[in-house]
């Protein structure tokens, strides 16, 4: 019997059930393949004693709708930085990784599967660099890895935020407010400019273009008359204005790494005030709403078409690599490729063409 574990890492994401689900089925139609699944990403394995469970149909049965991971993740720590004590109780952190690959040998573990965003895939590729047989599989709500036309998550979490603006459409126009949406998204602006596109807003702010405040001012001003009038400004949690800086919280979570955003839509409302803009504003965080709950029907295809194509390239024996959706096709891509890049919004793009068009302000002066 032949053993493919899978994993998944990085923050949660809709449509991840939806992928474990569609490898589960996959292999199911060989006789010879198991599936594990690894608690809490490679957790499950590092951890003493291990965390696995054998996932089959009926393990996985009706969970394509769910949202979040019936084997759990975490973005802390690592097979590569592993968080420890030391003899002066202060945290360090080791590598495991060889010690990970033992113990999946140990178990009789041929492929691994792991389901992650750009952090888990660089993992994958250092993992794979030190003769794991492993292929990946893109996960994020950001739409930021470059090699694949579309990550699934990305319409859910675009959907919600959508949401969001339709209702605060209304309630702006009621009090005659500026309402600030602030979206995930990381140093991508791909769920903020999808919302705003979709939901109608007045302004957009991305990472990719620092905004001016006077821009931001003058397209407001223009909502109001007489003191009349609302507007929606949605905001990406990484924008930030020209020859400033992210706003990045404190944290002091033990193996988390990437900087902990999220604020910028109080600092935007504070910078208006300043600048002499006098209309009532109040911000919205969406936070987690956008990671949770229930994934679309595009993110749960796309899921699975993900699930069935990455464990095909393990009967390929495709490894050091990562699935990828170029439409109309799914293919296969060197992990270091993959990673190699982010995808971001550049000032050619098509949907801030669209944008333009719409009159949405980027937050440029003319």
């Amino acid at each position: 019997m032949k053993r493919v574990l899978i994993a998944t890492g990085g923050g949660d994401c809709p449509g991840l059930n939806a992928v474990i689900r569609a490898i589960v089925h996959r292999a199911s139609q060989e006789k010879d393949w198991e599936v594990l699944g690894s608690i809490q990403a490679f957790n499950g394995i590092l951890w003493e004693p291990t965390e696995v469970v054998v996932l089959d149909n009926e393990k996985v049965k009706g969970i394509h709708f769910q949202g979040g991971t019936i084997i759990e993740t975490t973005n802390k720590g690592g097979p590569f930085a592993w968080p420890v004590k030391n003899k002066k109780g202060e945290w360090e952190y080791v590598d495991r990784s060889e010690e990970m690959i033992r113990k999946l040998q140990i178990m009789h573990v041929d492929a691994v599967i792991n389901i992650g965003g750009d952090g888990s895939q660089r993992i994958s590729e250092a993992l794979y660099r030190k003769g794991l047989n492993i292929i990946g599989v893109p996960k994020t709500i950001d739409n930021d890895l470059s090699s694949t036309d579309s990550t699934f998550g990305f319409q859910t979490a675009v959907e919600v935020a959508t949401e969001a603006v339709d209702k605060l459409v209304t309630t702006a126009a009621s009090h005659n407010r500026v309402f600030v949406l602030e979206v995930m998204g990381r140093e991508a602006g791909w769920i903020a400019m999808n919302a705003a596109v979709a939901g109608g807003a007045d302004v957009c702010l991305i990472p990719e273009m620092p905004y001016d405040i006077e821009a931001v001012k003058d397209a407001l001003e223009k909502r109001f008359v007489h003191d009349r009038g609302f507007a929606v400004v949605v905001i990406a949690e990484g924008a930030y204005p020209k020859g400033g800086k992210m706003v990045v919280q404190e944290n002091d979570e033990i193996g988390y790494e990437n900087p902990k955003l999220g604020g910028i839509s109080g600092v935007l409302i504070n910078q208006l005030k300043k600048a002499g803009f006098q209309h009532d504003m109040r911000q919205t965080v969406l936070g987690h709403l956008q990671r949770g709950g229930v994934p679309i029907a595009y993110d749960r295809v796309l899921s699975a078409q993900f699930g069935v194509k990455a464990f095909e390239m393990v009967l390929n024996e495709e490894y050091g690599k990562m699935v990828a959706y170029r439409h109309p096709d799914f293919i296969a891509v060197p992990l270091k490729d993959a990673i190699a890049k982010p995808n971001l919004v550049t000032p050619d793009n098509a949907l801030v063409k669209t944008v333009k068009g719409l009159g949405i302000s980027l937050g440029q002066k003319e």
